[in-house]
């Protein structure tokens, strides 16, 4: 049974796994990894106050994945291990850094649940005000676990957060895929969402940002966080707003292995620093305000890249970058 704690302000909700990640040499090592899992760990790692609500195995990958959020702070709950296995991905990183992935998904502990549970978990705990998932759990195949736990966490009032993060390469029929991920994205508030995975989708407009602008307007979100690499990032808000932000010096990258979770951990921090409304991309949003969103997650993500697999950076690591790192901001 859950312990409520009153410090629990955001619900994640989505894949834990272990990343075997490919050395030049041929070895793989096995790191904690699944993009929700990442964000998990990052989000507590920023003293956000967090509840995992997906179950973990009994097994010996299971058992650290647990002992990693335990560390970091998160709660989980489930805290009961359950007989499935652990989900496992194969991960490839090329000269630029960026990871190809291989899941092994079937019959898998993060997989035991469903949206009742999920719901469950959400209501017991009165100082939820945000939620977030993405990645594999906007498979079609677990559409009715996601789905109906999105509307109900909409409907509650809460700030509803999506990371599109597609993994275009292990769903089998792709036109479906993408169309479920649009579907999902109806529930959010706030869209998170790389370069790359604006192409997957297919959206129209001439480059990232047109593309973006697209899927805000089609959407019910009041904001659309776009992630564009080394070139830094951007946010749009429904009240046409459009900001971007970039480090002005080139980060060191040893591979980008959960830089957009980490990104969107630093996002999710300020924003509930600010204490913003579900909508708040709907009305007039200051500069001041968007400066301290935005440099807080490019600081997460920069401080991520730096260092091999996903190893979120604390609170205190993500400030001092702010303070000591320049930005190039524009509006």
């Amino acid at each position: 049974m859950l312990q409520i704690n009153s410090s629990i302000q955001v619900a994640t909700a989505g894949e834990a796994l272990i990343d075997f990640i490919a050395h030049a040499d041929g070895r793989f090592e096995p790191c904690l990894g699944g993009a929700v899992y990442n964000l998990t760990r990052a989000l507590a790692r920023q003293e956000v106050g967090t509840l995992y609500l997906n179950p973990l195995s009994r097994d010996r990958f299971g058992r650290r994945l647990a002992q990693g959020l335990l560390e970091a702070g998160v709660h989980l709950a489930v805290p009961e291990a359950v007989p499935q296995v652990t989900s496992l991905a194969v991960v490839n990183v090329d000269e630029q850094g960026h990871p190809d992935y291989a899941f092994y998904r079937e019959g898998v502990a993060d997989r035991a649940t469903s949206a009742a549970a999920l719901k469950q978990a959400c209501s017991r705990v009165e100082t939820l005000s945000l939620v977030c998932t993405g990645a594999l759990a906007l498979s079609p195949d677990d559409a009715e676990t996601y789905l109906p736990w999105l509307a109900a966490q909409r409907q509650a009032g809460r700030t509803v957060v999506i990371d599109a993060n597609l993994r275009p390469s292990v769903m089998p029929h792709q036109e479906q895929y993408r169309r479920h991920v649009l579907t999902a994205l109806q529930f959010a508030d706030v869209i998170k969402a790389s370069d790359e995975d604006l192409a997957g989708l297919n959206l129209p407009g001439a480059g990232a940002l047109a593309q973006a602008q697209h899927l805000l307007q089609s959407s019910r979100a009041s904001v659309l966080a776009l992630t564009l690499g080394a070139q830094g990032a951007a946010l749009l808000t429904r009240a046409g707003q459009v900001f971007q932000a970039r480090e002005l010096e080139p980060v060191a990258v040893v591979d980008t292995v959960g830089a957009g979770d980490c990104f969107l951990a630093g996002l999710v921090a300020a924003m509930l620093g600010h204490e913003l409304p579900a909508d708040w991309g709907s009305a007039f949003v200051s500069e001041e305000v968007v400066r301290k969103l935005l440099g807080g997650a490019i600081a997460s993500a920069s401080l991520c890249v730096m260092r091999r697999g996903c190893v979120p950076p604390t609170r205190s690591e993500v400030l001092a970058r702010i303070e000591s790192v320049a930005m190039s901001f524009t509006c």
